[in-house]
């Protein structure tokens, strides 16, 4: 037995809670957050937020029958508490890492991840169309959709919200949990007295008999009604929910288990649509996580005495470079505005939100409003930036070709988290914006190769006539010095960066897209290659790409991005069409879902570092060198 953890390590799975007494369940809850605290402290990982959850997630495993019951948590970075539960305790010192555990809910990792979710507001959907397809079958179970208050500002949130509203017969529970707001007056002793007795069995047939009875009089049946919402009105923020369909109830104090399991108990038998509003804390438990949750929402490795420590690396990260250039780019042009969908701080925004609140529009989690929202800015004249993750983006790729593509509007997206994004996993990994950006007509895509280029693409795409997007990854580049000047580059227009001197038909060209340009560099050493730093996948430099085919006895192209109609893709397409066959090996993310684990292991054991790159090329043109071909790259 962990004599740190003696119940916690008792329990190995939700049935081994449901035997505890109250008091059990709070020392349970004592040892679950500091266990979560050591362990994302020893791998790093998404903290503020799971330590809100702890008590909400005893409580849902100790009243429903899980995995029988269905528990689906929105965006997922809640649920460390619940894979502790569920049998994978010890597996929590992998978590995040290759081979380990993931850090968000996954199907094929335990029966208890009932549905995969690492985005936000998709928890109700799927736990709507999951109470329905129980009820067309026959069967007795209970649907838990656990949404936080943030992810309920995304649309599809809504959707779900008015569909569950019209299918009474839908045994539905929304758990919204309010970790924004402070807990206010009535969440206390006296709400949760009214909570318990608006969601016991009494309450709730006294009003079934009283609509029957005064459904014949209704003016009475009125009455009643907004007699019943102004008393629940007391502790209730707004009858929005009734309104949609819902019985609604809360709020209570989500870190209260004697308020907790009783309320669940009770609207666990309650049928159809139901809502109950919990007010968490962020970071609770954990004093420096309470003070500033965002700044621990999703720590690396940390003492957890002491705490987070400012980062001795003297490399920006790409994501600085852009807030800088966001800051001078709007000091020298007042149209500029930024846009964000709940991402400030991960976008590297806040600087210019302070200083420019005016111009400063974050959205909330709606990245289709967040993109029809700059197309509206630009209509006015106005030049906005919209910051996004990569994966994120996708979801407004219907706006991004209607509302701006079709319609040529000057929006810059900023697209942070393209490529390999490490301990996320496949669900954050940017790999696909080349594919689906550069088949947009109007829309030009930039994949700077470092730092400084970043800043001279930002202010290149911002200063084009319609829509730009801009790749960059995340973390730090090569460490290349940043100028200050807000500096265009030609427009379309590859740089050589490296001519190789190999003689007739060992001549080999790597066409690098993006930060990979370095990889490509020390690869191309040991083959006397030349190496071009394409800079534009769309305007793709097809007069660089088409001298680089006449020069050389082969062509590598090299990407942080889906091969299948990724950059290298292109240059394919342009060879085609002007008539030039030339032997092609494209490198870049294979036709599979990047796991999660360190960036740098993932890029080798992808083959896109250095060595891979290399050993790739020997492997296509091996006998060019008179050495035996090694084993086979591991993308392709």
């Amino acid at each position: 037995m962990n004599t740190s953890f003696p119940l916690l390590s008792r329990v190995d799975s939700p049935a081994d809670l449901r035997g505890l007494d109250r008091v059990h369940l709070r020392q349970l809850a004592t040892e679950l957050r500091q266990f979560i605290l050591e362990s994302v402290s020893r791998s790093g990982g998404h903290l503020s937020s799971n330590l809100g959850t702890v008590e909400l997630t005893i409580a849902l495993h100790a009243v429903f029958d899980t995995p029988q019951d269905r528990l689906v948590w929105d965006v997922g970075h809640q649920t460390y508490a619940h894979k502790i539960l569920t049998g994978r305790r010890e597996a929590m010192r992998g978590l995040r890492q290759k081979g380990g555990i993931s850090g968000f809910p996954r199907r094929e990792e335990s029966p208890y991840d009932t549905f995969g979710t690492a985005h936000s507001s998709t928890s109700i959907s799927a736990a709507l169309g999951m109470a329905l397809a129980a009820q067309r079958k026959g069967e007795s179970r209970r649907v838990v959709a656990i949404i936080g208050d943030g992810a309920l500002t995304g649309g599809m949130a809504f959707e779900a919200l008015n569909n569950a509203g019209v299918h009474p017969e839908a045994d539905l529970l929304v758990v919204l949990n309010d970790n924004d707001m402070s807990i206010s007056p009535p969440v206390g002793a006296l709400n949760r007295h009214l909570t318990g007795l608006l969601s016991g069995g009494l309450f709730t047939a006294a009003r079934n008999t009283a609509k029957q009875v005064l459904s014949a009089a209704p003016p009475l049946l009125g009455l009643a009604r907004r007699l019943e919402e102004y008393a629940k009105g007391l502790v209730a923020p707004s009858p929005l929910f009734e309104e949609l369909g819902f019985k609604y109830f809360g709020p209570i104090d989500g870190h209260d288990l004697d308020a907790l399991i009783p309320t669940l108990q009770n609207l666990r038998d309650l049928h159809g649509p139901v809502l109950l509003h919990v007010v968490t804390r962020k970071g609770q438990g954990y004093k420096l996580a309470e003070a500033d949750p965002i700044a621990y929402h999703g720590p690396g490795k940390f003492d957890p005495a002491v705490g987070l420590m400012p980062s001795k690396s003297s490399r920006p990260t790409f994501t600085q470079v852009f807030g800088r250039w966001l800051c001078d780019m709007a000091e020298a042009d007042a149209r500029l505005v930024g846009v964000t969908p709940a991402m400030r701080e991960g976008s590297g925004l806040v600087e210019f939100a302070q200083r420019f609140p005016q111009r400063y529009f974050d959205v909330g989690i709606a990245e289709q409003h967040a993109v029809t929202f700059a197309a509206g800015l630009a209509c006015e004249g106005l030049k906005p930036v919209l910051a996004i993750y990569s994966t994120f983006l996708q979801r407004g790729y219907d706006q991004l070709i209607h509302d701006v593509a079709i319609q040529n509007l000057p929006v810059l997206f900023a697209i942070d988290r393209a490529g390999i994004v490490g301990a996320d996993g496949a669900t954050h990994t940017g790999a696909f914006d080349i594919p689906f950006l550069r088949c947009l007509p109007n829309v030009a895509v930039l994949a700077p190769a470092d730092e400084n280029e970043c800043r001279q693409l930002l202010t290149t795409g911002f200063r084009h006539g319609g829509p730009v997007a801009v790749r960059y990854p995340r973390g730090a580049g090569a460490g290349v010095a940043v100028e200050s000047a807000l500096t265009e580059l030609p427009w379309g227009q590859a740089q050589p960066r490296r001519t190789g001197a190999a003689p007739a038909g060992r001549r080999i060209a790597i066409l690098a897209f993006g930060p990979i340009l370095h990889a490509a560099l020390q690869a191309a050493e040991q083959f006397d290659a030349s190496v071009i730093n394409m800079r534009f996948v769309k305007p793709l430099d097809t007069a660089a790409l088409l001298a680089a085919a006449r020069g050389h006895d082969a062509l590598v192209t090299v990407e942080e991005g889906a091969v299948l109609g990724g950059a290298g893709s292109a240059c394919l397409e342009a060879l085609q069409a002007a008539g030039v066959q030339v032997p092609v090996l494209n490198l870049g993310l294979p036709d599979a879902w990047v796991e999660h684990g360190d960036p740098a292991v993932i890029a080798a054991d992808l083959g896109l570092d250095a060595e891979g790159i290399a050993r790739s090329i020997r492997r296509r043109f091996g006998s060019w060198f008179g050495t035996p071909v090694p084993l086979r790259a591991a993308n392709e």
